[in-house]
């Protein structure tokens, strides 16, 4: 039986005006907005609707703000039963509401600790993030490794969006080396992202353990269904797994491309994509040509 997944976008789909015709034109999304601003004690809907470009990626703005779109997007459906959810990085707590393992307001807050620490390990130690174009990933893999043994500096694979898209994380220095020797390998491009830290890799323990603190102090419910979490690409149902895993996700690489194929293995032809942007869409159909994919925003 065609199963379909319902999946939600992480940071870098945000853009000024998100949101904003759900509030406008919905009484329910109105009051999630206002209950938003409410738990966070600023009125980020006001940055959303009207910020500018700089206001909304700052990285303890951009999360929540992703987070609150695709939620409320979600939440005023008319009544959906997913079949499977997933979210790339962020969008894993956006995916976590859909499946009833977390109340919206559980998540928000995880979410603002979560991009307050991680902006804090950003600014501990210089890092950043480069995409790799037109590389195989057993070859990205290797040169990460090969640049970490020769410099001592951290590079990892933290993204993998596509076949032949991979995103790598670390050092700043790290990252040059490693940008250099994947383009010495063959890549098509290996370009330095506009980024403020080392998303998904080592360089995130000090917001590991912060957000690990409040994971475990934070009920999670049984879901009632499936979500294919990014460090394992599998298919969990288990609550105490599911925390394990979404603190995992920090230090982890987004396995995206095997979180997909799983989800087709099991049966997904549908995928519709809720929140901010198209990035899924279009990763989703690289991976699974077959795939029927839709937005909702």
């Amino acid at each position: 039986m065609s199963k379909h997944a319902y999946v939600f976008p992480g940071q870098g789909s945000q853009f000024s005006g998100m949101g904003k015709n759900l509030y406008e034109q919905n009484e329910a999304a109105k009051a999630l907005f206002e209950k938003a601003n409410e738990i966070l004690g600023f009125r980020i809907s006001d940055i959303m609707f009207e910020g500018t470009d700089e206001q909304l990626k700052q990285t303890n703005v951009t999360q929540p703000a992703v987070f609150i779109h695709s939620v409320i997007a979600y939440l005023t459906m008319p009544s959906v039963v997913p079949d499977m959810v997933a979210g790339h990085s962020l969008g894993e707590f956006s995916a976590l509401v859909a499946n009833k393992t977390l109340s919206f307001e559980d998540a928000l807050r995880l979410v603002s600790i979560r991009a307050k620490a991680m902006q804090a390990a950003c600014e501990k130690q210089p890092s950043t993030m480069a995409a790799v174009l037109a590389l195989a990933d057993e070859k990205v893999e290797a040169i990460c490794a090969t640049v970490q043994t020769e410099t001592g500096e951290v590079v990892v694979p933290a993204n993998y969006n596509c076949p032949g898209q991979l995103v790598i994380s670390g050092s700043v220095k790290g990252i040059e080396v490693a940008c250099e020797k994947m383009k010495e390998a063959g890549a098509k491009r290996a370009l330095v992202l506009p980024v403020g830290g080392a998303f998904h890799s080592p360089l995130m323990e000090p917001a590991k353990i912060e957000l690990a603190a409040a994971i475990e102090a934070t009920t999670f419910n049984k879901p009632i269904c499936p979500v294919y979490q990014n460090v394992v690409a599998a298919a969990v149902t288990d609550p105490s797994q599911i925390k394990q895993n979404l603190i995992a996700q920090l230090t982890g690489a987004v396995r995206w491309t095997q979180s997909v194929q799983a989800m087709v293995t099991d049966g997904a032809i549908e995928f519709t994509e809720v929140g901010p942007g198209k990035v899924l869409q279009g990763l989703v159909q690289k991976v699974h040509k077959e795939a029927v994919v839709a937005g909702v925003n």
